[in-house]
């Protein structure tokens, strides 16, 4: 049996798209088709096992790292999964503790590998509820990360979006309000198993403008809604204090995607735009990914990535020390070292990828 080095899992708009690699030679599968993904991970403690949520049909497991798919266990009333993750610090038999986020917002654990649910139900009592709000739909809202600690099991975020990030110091029975010196308009998070208490948060930005620029094609104005503060902060005690880290920015606070290198807690990866517009959207999509190390400021990297214009803002992950994936519309990006240049995966990526946005992806 030929052995796999590296499997990445990637959340399409209608799939899983599975890359892998034997003995260097990469290739592309697709699975679990005509759904919806919007998040996908691995359990630590078992890497066969992997979830994706959906936005139409729940949250689904594979056992057989994503050949085959089955839907979870009952328990989760919402169809829309936004958001999944496995801890890397609570197991409970075979299987890493499980939580699911939704939208409308709910929190969900299974110590069972998702067989069974338990709601969270005290984060629907947080004060700030009735302001959440996710601007495309105001009517509702939705957890679009959760982030256990990976040391602490009894520690827990959760970032709403929008309504900021929600701390809890007892596996979810009770929770903390958003601390108003992190983001609100949150997108990811991250800790390392290196950095006891540092946690990373990537965000939407503040301050937005609507700036249309004038171009020579249709249509003749580009809407252009640009944030011009905000974007990125971190706490380095466990979320009691947050400080916001914008230097080297320049216009490019909506920040989506975040990675850190598993080998150096100091050297993050981050995708980037103006605003979501040029983020989300195939026709005005400028994107970029930025790096930082230490204490320095944000730094946009090009070496071996596509053109920032027409690129779709990426979805990051951390592989080995100093090794990062990117995947976007067009294609999957690989940087041996730590973030610095990037060189496109050899796959035949799929002409109708080209026109979707990544969901998320994991390994």
């Amino acid at each position: 049996m030929t052995r796999i080095y590296t499997r990445i899992y990637i959340g399409m708009e209608n799939a899983i798209a599975i890359v892998q690699s034997r003995q260097d030679q990469w290739q592309l599968d697709e699975y679990f088709t005509g759904t919806l993904p919007e998040c996908v991970a691995v359990d630590p403690y078992k890497p066969e096992r992997v979830y994706c949520g959906t936005s139409n049909k729940g949250l689904w497991y594979s056992d057989d790292a994503g050949l085959t798919w089955s839907a979870v266990g009952q328990g989760i009333p919402h169809e829309t999964v936004m958001s999944v993750a496995v801890s890397a610090s609570e197991r409970v038999g075979e299987y890493g503790v499980v939580w699911a986020g939704t939208e409308p917002s709910a929190l969900f654990r299974s110590e069972d590998g998702g067989e069974h649910w338990q709601e969270r139900t005290s984060l629907q009592d947080i004060p700030s509820k009735a302001t959440w709000s996710f601007p495309p739909k105001p009517y509702t809202h939705h957890i679009r990360w959760i982030q256990p600690d990976p040391i602490d099991s009894e520690r827990i975020f959760v970032a709403i979006e929008r309504g900021g990030v929600m701390r809890s110091l007892d596996r979810g029975l009770t929770w903390e309000d958003h601390n108003p010196a992190a983001q609100i308009d949150r997108h990811a998070l991250s800790m390392h198993a290196k950095a006891p208490g540092r946690l990373y948060e990537t965000a939407g930005g503040v301050s937005p403008a609507f700036r249309p620029r004038l171009q020579m094609a249709l249509p003749p104005f580009q809407p252009r809604l640009i944030m011009r503060a905000g974007g990125y902060a971190e706490t380095l005690d466990g979320g009691a204090t947050w400080k916001t880290i914008v230097d080297g920015l320049d216009a490019n606070h909506y920040l989506w995607s975040l990675a850190v290198d598993t080998g150096n807690p100091d050297t993050i990866v981050a995708s980037a735009a103006v605003g979501p517009i040029q983020a989300h959207r195939k026709g005005f999509a400028e994107s970029y990914i930025l790096r930082r190390t230490g204490n320095g400021a944000w730094q946009r990297v090009s070496a071996g990535l596509p053109s920032p214009k027409g690129t779709i803002i990426s979805s990051l992950v951390a592989a080995e020390a100093g090794v990062f994936y990117a995947a976007n519309n067009q294609g999957v990006f690989r940087s041996t070292n730590a973030g610095q240049s990037w060189q496109a995966l050899a796959i035949a990526w799929p002409e109708r990828y080209q026109e979707q946005h990544v969901k998320g992806v994991a390994l």
